[in-house]
C-alpha cells in the first residue's frame, strides 16, 4: 500500500480530501442489534480464538499462510489451494477469478478468491484482505512471509467463516424454509484479492492488480432480471451495486495498532467496531493482560473531519471509486517491520490477534443480524486458554510453517 498524508501530525505529503469519495460513495447505514453479554459469551467460546491464529501451532491457519507467497509463485498456488479448501469444507460457495496483467517482469497470472456464504442474497457485506507477499529478488529477501501483511488477517477472516458458519447455516435454513420477513435477506463474502504488492515500485499500473481487475469485473457484470437477487435487492443493478460495504484488514497482529476511522460515510461501521471491543473489555471475555489497568484500545477516538482526510492506497480504492462504501482496518503508524524479513512470526502477538479474531466475530455478527439465532448458554465444547499461553509468536524461525500441496477444485 502507499501512504497519503492522514493527519497534520503524521504528515507525509499535503492533505488532500479522499478522491471522489463525496461525489460518487453513498453508504448504506443499517441498525446494528448489540449482542446481550451471553451472545457474547457464545462467540468467544465456539472455536478457540486462538487456535486459527497460533503460529506455534503447525495445524493453525496463519502457520498454513505463514510462507513466501508473491503472485504467481508455486506458493501462492499453495495457500490459494489452503484457503479454498478450508472455505468448501465450510460449505461456502467459492470463485477463483484468474485473470493475467502485465507487469514490470512480464506477463503474470492472479487469481482472487471469492467466497459467499448464500450467493442467492440479494446483498452482501465483503470482508476483505490480500493473500499474497510481497516480491523480492535473491535471498534472503525473497523469504519475506508478510505475516502482518497480510497473512494474519487472512487467519482472521478464516476464523471468522469457521465461527460464523452454525450462525450463517442455520439463518440461511430460516430463510428458505419458513419465508421469515424479518430476516434480513444479507450474505457474508470474504474476498482474498491477489497481486496487491507492486513488484517494484508502487504506481497505478504496478499495485493492486487483483483488486483492479475484481472491481471492473464486477461493475460490468450485470444480474439478470427476475432473479431472486435482483427483485429483493435495493436498485441492483450490477454485482458492484450489491455491496453494502467492503471491509479491508491489512497489517494487523503486531501489538499496540493504532486505527482510526478514514472515511466519513463509514465513521458509524468504525464507531460499532469500538464499541464491540469496549464491550469485550467490559464483559471480561480479553486476556488478564489486558485487564482495567493496562488495556489500551485499538481505535483512535474520532475527534471530527480531521480524521477524514488523507488516506492510505490499498485495495479499497478501485472500489471506493467506482461507489462502494469503504471501512479501512489498518493500523497508523505502519508496523516497524513493514516490509522487511522481521515481518515474520516473532513480529505477531498472540493477545492481539485474539483480540481482533473476536472483535471481528461479533462486529460481523452484529452486522449481519445473526443475534437471534445465537442460543445463550449453548451446549458449545468451551476451550479455556490460560493466559500464560498467550504470549507473543517465538522469535526462532519455524520450521513446519508450511502449506500441504493439494489440488482444490472449483465449485460449479
Amino acid at each position: 500500500m502507499r501512504l497519503y498524508g492522514l493527519i497534520a501530525r503524521f504528515c507525509v505529503v499535503a492533505l488532500l480530501p479522499w478522491p471522489c469519495q463525496a461525489r460518487y460513495s453513498q453508504s448504506f447505514q443499517r441498525s446494528l442489534k448489540q449482542l446481550s453479554d451471553e451472545q457474547l459469551d457464545a462467540l468467544v467460546g465456539i472455536v478457540d480464538p486462538v487456535k486459527n491464529i497460533d503460529p506455534r501451532n503447525p495445524q493453525s491457519h496463519l502457520s498454513k499462510i505463514l510462507i513466501p507467497r508473491p503472485a504467481g509463485s508455486d506458493n501462492s498456488t499453495l495457500v490459494r489451494n489452503y484457503i479454498v479448501r478450508v472455505l468448501m469444507s465450510l460449505d461456502w460457495y467459492v470463485e477463483e477469478d484468474s485473470f493475467t496483467d502485465s507487469t514490470p517482469y512480464g506477463e503474470r497470472t492472479f487469481t482472487n478468491i471469492v467466497a459467499t456464504k448464500d450467493p442467492n442474497a440479494p446483498r452482501r457485506v465483503i470482508l476483505s484482505a490480500h493473500y499474497d507477499s510481497k516480491y523480492f529478488l535473491g535471498y534472503p529477501s525473497n523469504q519475506f512471509v508478510g505475516a502482518t501483511d497480510s497473512a494474519a488477517p487472512c487467519a482472521m477472516m478464516l476464523d471468522v467463516a469457521e465461527a460464523l458458519n452454525p450462525f450463517l447455516d442455520r439463518r440461511r435454513q430460516e430463510i428458505e424454509t419458513e419465508d421469515e420477513e424479518d430476516i434480513e435477506d444479507i450474505t457474508l463474502q470474504l474476498v482474498f484479492f491477489d497481486g496487491e504488492e507492486a513488484f517494484k515500485v508502487w504506481t497505478g499500473t504496478d499495485s493492486i492488480y487483483g483488486a483492479r481487475h475484481l472491481s471492473q469485473k464486477w461493475s460490468n457484470a450485470y444480474i439478470a432480471p427476475y432473479t431472486k437477487r435482483r427483485l429483493l435487492s435495493h436498485a441492483s443493478v450490477t454485482e458492484l451495486t450489491t455491496i453494502e460495504h467492503l471491509i479491508l484488514l491489512d497489517l494487523l497482529g503486531a501489538p499496540n495498532p493504532s486505527v482510526r476511522s478514514y472515511f466519513i460515510d463509514t465513521a458509524w461501521l468504525f464507531d460499532a467496531m469500538v464499541s464491540v471491543e469496549e464491550r469485550l473489555h467490559q464483559a471480561g471475555l480479553l486476556t488478564e493482560s489486558e485487564g482495567t489497568a493496562n488495556f489500551r484500545s485499538f481505535f483512535l477516538p474520532r475527534r471530527g473531519a480531521e480524521f477524514n482526510y488523507g488516506y492510505i492506497e490499498d485495495d479499497h480504492v478501485p472500489f471506493l471509486r467506482k461507489g462502494v462504501s469503504v471501512l479501512h482496518v489498518i493500523p497508523y503508524p505502519f508496523p516497524t517491520v513493514w516490509h522487511t524479513l522481521q515481518d515474520d512470526a516473532s513480529a505477531l502477538d498472540v493477545p492481539t490477534m485474539r483480540r481482533w479474531n473476536l472483535i471481528l466475530r461479533i462486529f460481523m455478527c452484529e452486522y449481519l443480524d445473526l443475534g437471534p439465532v445465537i442460543a445463550p448458554n449453548s451446549n458449545h465444547d468451551r476451550i479455556h486458554r490460560s493466559t500464560s499461553e498467550l504470549v507473543s509468536a517465538p522469535s526462532t524461525p519455524l520450521a513446519w510453517l508450511t502449506c500441504i500441496p493439494s489440488s482444490t477444485s472449483q465449485m460449479p
